[in-house]
């Protein structure tokens, strides 16, 4: 996501405190568990389970439910978790892990300057933050300019050379030529530099090249701030949109789509993608088309806070404009039944202050209940990967969080993580 910077830095930040207990468990090791906090939160229910245990053993949860009817598995490691929530592992649906906050560095001068070495050495910190703070996978929707670096990440990842959460990531993104790139150059400078420009049938070997190189899934700017005085236009054709989906689709992969007004929304809708970024101004009838086919939003309300903050907003009222329009806009994705993803955009902001846009999303009308469903198994689905992790149930992944108090009454509580399990493996600082 390409905005100008704004001179002030946000005094926000994300403590996340490890009782004494985590540092005697056994780093990096699998093995057999029996967590017991003051109440389960399983991803799919409106309200924790008081009394609820979670039994673990090889990276895998063997049983949840009430302590009388779940026993220790033979040779359990018992975790007292008493004054927390134990919750599936977060799961942020929209992250870019080699930008760094604008009021740092600019946009432009991130992917103009900053070496892609550079760049991937501030994303190594960053996905270790976002673990700490109790996200356990993450979406990451394009390099913004470092090329194909995302996938060695994902395979550090993967292999255990850095901790972070598992990566499904979308490599360069696709961008209509001339709409998208730094600004401000001499026309003999212009560069599709930030993502990979591709039109009409070139988008076929565009997406497959994509794909050859690891992405998960194929993201594309289905409109962009190219209008005549700068404002966000459409940039494809419904057809060419479709050209990228079907093209993503026989190999198994969803695709995308950034899209703010609501023409490019409707196009990506009707081409057959899985997701909107952003969506501020869709209308009544397009996001009662996105409720129909089941399309997520993905609304990044931290990213345009953030924005707004770098360029003097205290918090208060009055409201910048395009804050009360963000608000109108969720409010009415909510009204018309349209399934959120929990993505903030971040990047923006600082990684491993993720759990703002879950903040924003109840204090700006959803119930937190169904916010931390959003993180968990609502984007698992939107992932394809509801039979791997996003709930608590039986032969899922043992990815755990467990976080003081409880985030259904006060959303807060996920600023403060106590215990971060992910396959099994305690995650400690």
């Amino acid at each position: 996501m390409q905005t100008p910077s704004w001179p002030r830095r946000l005094g926000l930040c994300v403590v996340v405190l490890w009782l004494p207990w985590v540092a005697v468990a056994a780093r990096g090791a699998e093995g057999a568990w029996l967590l017991r906090p003051d109440a389960v939160f399983d991803g799919l229910a409106d309200a924790p389970h008081p009394g609820w245990v979670v039994a673990v053993e090889n990276g895998r949860i063997t049983a949840v439910g009430p302590a009388a009817a779940v026993g220790a598995p033979p040779g359990a490691q018992v975790v007292d978790l008493t004054g927390t929530t134990l919750l599936p592992g977060l799961i942020e649906g929209h992250a870019h892990v080699l930008l760094h906050p604008y009021d740092e560095t600019p946009w432009n001068d991130q992917v103009l300057k900053e070496s892609e070495a550079l760049r991937v050495a501030r994303a190594t910190v960053h996905l270790r933050r976002t673990l700490l703070a109790g996200f356990t996978t993450l979406r990451d929707l394009g390099t913004e300019g470092a090329g194909w670096s995302d996938a060695g990440l994902k395979e550090a990842v993967a292999t255990g050379v850095i901790p972070g959460p598992r990566m499904l990531i979308a490599s360069k993104a696709l961008v209509a030529t001339g709409s998208y790139g730094p600004k401000g150059l001499a026309p003999s400078f212009l560069g599709p530099w930030g993502a990979e420009e591709a039109d009409g049938a070139d988008l076929v070997r565009a997406v497959r090249e994509q794909i050859g190189h690891g992405a998960d899934w194929v993201k594309v700017y289905a409109d962009y701030r190219w209008g005549p005085r700068g404002e966000a236009r459409p940039t494809y054709s419904v057809d060419e949109l479709r050209t990228v989906v079907a093209t993503a689709a026989s190999s198994g992969r969803k695709v995308a789509a950034h899209a703010v007004t609501d023409e490019a929304i409707r196009r990506a809708v009707e081409a057959g993608v899985a997701s909107i970024e952003h969506g501020d101004e869709a209308g009544p009838e397009t996001l009662r088309e996105m409720a129909r086919r089941g399309v997520f939003l993905c609304p990044t309300l931290a990213a345009t806070d953030a924005i707004e903050r770098y360029r003097g907003w205290n918090g208060g009222a009055p409201e910048p404009e395009r804050v009360v329009r963000k608000r109108a806009s969720f409010a009415a994705a909510l009204a018309a039944g349209v399934p959120i993803c929990m993505g903030g955009d971040v990047g923006v902001f600082a990684h491993g202050e993720n759990a703002r846009e879950l903040e924003l999303m109840v204090l700006w009308g959803m119930a937190p209940a169904a916010a931390l469903r959003s993180a968990t198994a609502g984007n698992a689905a939107m992932l394809g990967l509801a039979k791997e992790i996003g709930s608590l149930q039986t032969g899922l992944a043992a990815d755990l969080v467990a976080v003081a108090g409880d985030p259904t009454r006060d959303v807060t509580a996920l600023r403060r993580v106590r215990w971060v399990m992910q396959g099994g493996r305690v995650v400690a600082p």
